[in-house]
């Protein structure tokens, strides 16, 4: 008997569009708005409400009625015709595709670059150096008792999980996965693991972190600014969340990096990582230590560029949460980068280029954090990496373009399924029918105990978190309705803001409307269809989880809440 062959990731997510065109015929069509609140006695607007309409209902209104009410995310604007222009949708399929590149524009120009800079790196050999040298340290490691009980790969594993969870807590960090993807990959595949266990090192821990965050401003500071209560609090009780959720999934990842260190063929994705064993299998004398001219040239002019941008800004002030601390960032990582530089290119450019690397990531978390860089500045960032990369190995300019454009045609399928993606949500939108999704779930809480409507906020927050992603772009529809519906039943906001937290976060790793997800699984090679069948059951435990960390809101007094 023949066996059935798993549909391409590109058929199963235009299949799910096609379910989503065939809701919108039949869920009626609906939108959430901010309606004026005009006192009878002055005539004065006193405050706005969010309140849901049928299209119907809309379409029926004067224009004086219309001019009452408010876009949910700028409540300064008014609805316009456009704002009511939404019909079932049906060729519309088909044009899903090319909105959807519109929509995630942003991702698929990043993961181009990142894909370019970094095949050019790759050329200049310096991973697969660094990764040589990196095993060769954990040998080393090894003669220790300690190490040899504990296992040095699972102490890497550990440490590069925190690293990652501890940045999605702080600042958020999402689509700056898809870059790191790129270096932790071939590391966990020379270590005897599986491209999964690469993508669980960066990306997973930076979503549990994102998850369980404490100071995570796209989702904490946003869901608390709309819920009328002091940026930040409640801290103390989400640390304690981040920690439980980043132990169970380093746990969870440990226990199946050593399933597949014990038998790498139980792997799903054995076969399909045959690229990055390929990649992986260099030998060691193939790479010789040397280090051209121009290498010293390039040393010489990012080490002009940096001390012109020391001189400029000599301090910089880090903003994590309410707190501030103003450094001389700059100046101490010119300083550092020189330092490096020039005992690196005296063994051999692979160092030197390493080094490029690690100046990226250390001005890249430096952007982030005081100069609130996005994914134009860190594209930007990594395309220089990548130029400064090609030319101290000694590339002509015309090798490094045509190499830049190997890499991009390399990642491209990345880029694509992230487009097609974008078209599930564009459809849901289009149709009308997301507005009114939310409206029949937060219907369904009804006159229910503390516990159980904190748990319905909860799941209405992750059911909806599958088809509307953006944490931002959910709040700002979400929390002026939950908000209130709180302060009737008797839970506090802060609590209303952790079930929003932990509905966004969960299923952020598994739903395909996640453009970070899909360019992340398509960077990594992994197959979205493969990647559910591993990652379902440990979304199911982050989500009981959630809902048992969640009760202690509700039940206890706890500081902030």
């Amino acid at each position: 008997m023949k066996k059935r062959k798993v549909p391409h990731t590109f058929v199963i997510v235009f299949f799910i569009i096609v379910i989503a065109a065939v809701l919108t015929w039949i869920i009626p069509r609906g939108k959430y708005v901010k309606q004026l609140v005009v006192d009878p006695q002055t005539g004065q607007c006193t405050d706005t409400v969010m309140r849901f309409y049928y299209m119907e209902e809309l379409g029926s209104m004067d224009s004086t009625a219309l001019q009452l009410l408010r876009q949910p995310k700028d409540p300064s604007k008014s609805l316009d015709a456009s704002d009511l222009n939404t019909e079932p949708q049906t060729w519309q399929v088909f044009s899903a595709f090319y909105k959807g590149f519109e929509r995630q524009s942003n991702i698929i120009v990043f993961i181009l670059i990142i894909g370019g800079a970094f095949w050019i790196m790759n050329k200049s050999r310096a991973i697969d150096m660094g990764i040589l040298s990196f095993l060769k340290f954990t040998k080393r490691l090894e003669r220790w008792k300690l190490m040899r009980k504990i296992g040095v790969n699972n102490v890497v594993i550990i440490l590069v999980m925190l690293l990652f969870s501890l940045f999605g807590s702080v600042f958020g960090m999402s689509e700056e996965t898809i870059a790191f993807t790129l270096i932790i990959i071939p590391l966990a595949i020379s270590m005897g693991y599986d491209s999964i266990v690469g993508l669980c090192m960066v990306y997973v821990a930076a979503h549990i972190g994102f998850s369980g965050a404490m100071l995570n401003p796209f989702t904490i500071g946003i869901a608390q600014g709309i819920a009328d209560i002091p940026l930040f609090t409640g801290i103390g009780y989400r640390a304690v969340c981040w920690v439980i959720l980043t132990v169970v999934g380093i746990v969870f990842v440990l226990f199946y990096a050593r399933k597949v260190k014990r038998d790498p063929q139980s792997s799903i994705m054995y076969e399909d990582d045959a690229y990055w064993r390929r990649m992986a299998e260099v030998p060691e004398e193939e790479l010789e230590r040397h280090t051209p001219r121009m290498a010293w040239w390039v040393f010489a002019f990012l080490t002009a560029v940096l001390i012109v941008f020391s001189v400029l800004y000599p301090m910089t002030t880090l903003k994590i949460g309410n707190s501030t601390a103003t450094l001389p960032l700059l100046p101490i990582g010119t300083a550092v980068f020189v330092l490096l530089s020039v005992l690196t290119l005296r063994k051999t450019v692979h160092y030197f280029v390493l080094t490029l690397l690690f100046a990226t990531v250390y001005f890249l978390v430096v952007g982030v954090l005081g100069y609130e860089w996005y994914i134009m500045e860190i594209a930007s960032l990594f395309l220089v990496l990548g130029i400064a990369s090609g030319l101290s190995v000694d590339k002509s300019a015309s090798d490094i373009a045509k190499l830049f454009l190997e890499g991009m045609g390399d990642i491209l399928s990345a880029a694509i399924i992230v487009g097609l993606a974008g078209g599930i949500v564009i459809i849901l939108q289009d149709g009308g029918i997301i507005d009114t999704i939310l409206y029949g779930l937060s219907k369904s809480m009804g006159n229910m105990g503390k516990v159980a409507s904190a748990e319905i906020m909860y799941g209405i927050q992750t059911l909806i978190n599958i088809v509307i992603p953006s944490g931002s772009a959910k709040a700002a529809i979400t929390m002026p309705i939950m908000a209130p519906f709180s302060d009737l039943i008797g839970i506090s906001r802060q609590a209303t803001v952790v079930a929003f937290q932990f509905g966004d976060g969960f299923t952020n790793m598994i739903t395909p409307t996640s453009g970070v997800l899909m360019a992340a699984l398509g960077v990594a090679r992994i197959p979205w269809d493969k990647w559910v069948r591993f990652i379902w059951k440990f979304i199911l435990v982050l989500i009981v989880l959630g809902a048992l960390l969640l009760i202690p809101t509700v039940t206890m007094e706890l500081a902030g809440f």
